[in-house]
């Protein structure tokens, strides 16, 4: 393996970036107190705030009273240096964020896909009012992040399949890179979900933890040693395929409503179980056939995320223990299938059946795991405010823009 000879330059390069990451993590900072936390000294520091000012990377933000003399100027990363643009693909509604370097999300707006059969068409209307509503241009994004049902194959980065988004398919990655003219990257929607969980939900710094996205459809995010795990072809987390036991084995792999794990808890179970158990509102004798295989959402002729989440919110609203008990039994035989392999410390339930069941649903599956199962990891409810799948995708584009800027500081 080469290795770089420690030069001035690359020393300086070093000693930027580090000082970057500081003021990102920690906030406004004087030339003191960044010399301080960086281990160089006052001279060296003052050489790096000049470097960066001059790069309009940094600037004088405010000022820090003292004791004797002048007060000490505050210098934080100016946040308009980068921009990054993330998307959640649906088939019914396209969510679209900018958000500058900092992480601070400054526009974020939806728009029908039904206006071009198009990705690449899709993806640039979407990005260029999301620009518009932001007050940039397209050619101040650093990087872009589009998350979307379906697998992606790790080695060429386009979807390989998607049962509800057909036109997603080998080809849209390159056109969108051509049109765009930034990096891009396709990210499956779950995984995104994860990593939006680990910046700023439940998992929040923790390096090893499952993600169990409850919903139409169901999916699973597995983040190992601090990453993603996405499999050879893309496909690990596709838990609604799982074999269960008493559920029929699907006869067509190209059918999304005939994984088994699907069938006992995807959105045409969940309502079924409702009218058995006659939550409020609930359809009697509804079908309790799936709806929808993989990712996060409702496939053509299925029931709407939104609609299942009712359900279950009025159930826990109405204290209705047997729909929730069953419901949670259901979600344990999943959960305990990756518990005995991947022995996760944490496991979180995100989708909107996830987020709508809460403390309740959570507790009923971590007690239903721990009676067929000897690994007995915590269960939680995501915390994350908002759309989770778009703000892992700005999350992933702020990590990309960011080793854009900071490697490129001398």
């Amino acid at each position: 393996m080469s290795k770089r000879p420690g030069t001035p330059r690359l020393l300086r390069q070093l000693n930027d970036r580090a000082a970057l990451e500081l003021l990102l993590s920690s906030g406004p900072l004087t030339r003191a107190e960044l010399g301080e936390q960086t281990g160089l000294s006052k001279v060296t520091a003052g050489q790096l705030l000049a470097r960066l000012e001059d790069r309009d990377l940094v600037a004088v933000v405010g000022e820090q009273a003292g004791g004797r003399g002048p007060n000490a100027a505050l210098y934080g990363v100016v946040p308009s240096c980068a921009f990054v643009a993330g998307l959640d693909v649906l088939p019914d509604r396209i969510s679209a964020g900018v958000a500058d370097i900092t992480g601070e999300i400054v526009a974020e707006i939806s728009v029908d896909p039904n206006s071009h059969d198009d990705p690449v068409r899709l993806v640039h209307s979407a990005v260029r009012k999301a620009c518009e509503s932001a007050g940039i241009t397209l050619d101040q994004l650093r990087a872009f992040v589009i998350g979307t049902r379906g697998v992606v194959d790790p080695r060429t980065g386009d979807v390989r399949f998607s049962f509800d988004l057909p036109s997603w398919h080998a080809g849209v990655l390159a056109g969108l890179h051509h049109d765009l003219d930034v990096p891009v990257t396709i990210e499956n929607d779950v995984n995104l979900a994860a990593l939006a969980e680990r910046s700023h939900g439940a998992a929040l710094g923790m390096d090893d933890f499952v993600l169990v996205w409850a919903g139409v459809g169901q999916g699973l995010g597995v983040m190992l040693g601090g990453r993603l795990h996405r499999g050879f072809t893309g496909g690990a987390g596709e838990i609604g395929w799982l074999p269960v036991p008493g559920e029929p084995l699907p006869t067509d792999v190209g059918e999304p409503q005939s994984g088994s794990f699907q069938r006992l808890v995807g959105g045409d179970a969940v309502i079924g179980l409702a009218g058995a158990h006659r939550v409020d509102g609930a359809p009697l004798g509804g079908s309790a056939g799936g709806s929808t295989g993989g990712s996060s959402g409702d496939s053509a002729g299925g029931p709407a995320e939104s609609s299942v989440g009712d359900y279950v919110r009025t159930a826990v609203a109405d204290g209705a223990e047997s729909f929730l008990g069953e419901l949670a039994e259901r979600l344990a035989v999943g959960v305990a299938a990756v518990a005995v392999v991947l022995d996760p410390a944490l496991i979180v339930l995100g989708g909107d059946v996830g987020r709508a069941g809460g403390a309740a649903l959570a507790a009923g599956v971590e007690e239903a795991v721990a009676r067929i199962c000897p690994s007995q990891p915590r269960v939680v409810t995501t915390e994350v405010r908002g759309n989770p799948v778009l703000r892992g995708a700005l999350d992933s584009a702020l990590q990309q823009a960011r080793e854009q800027v900071f490697s490129q500081t001398v």
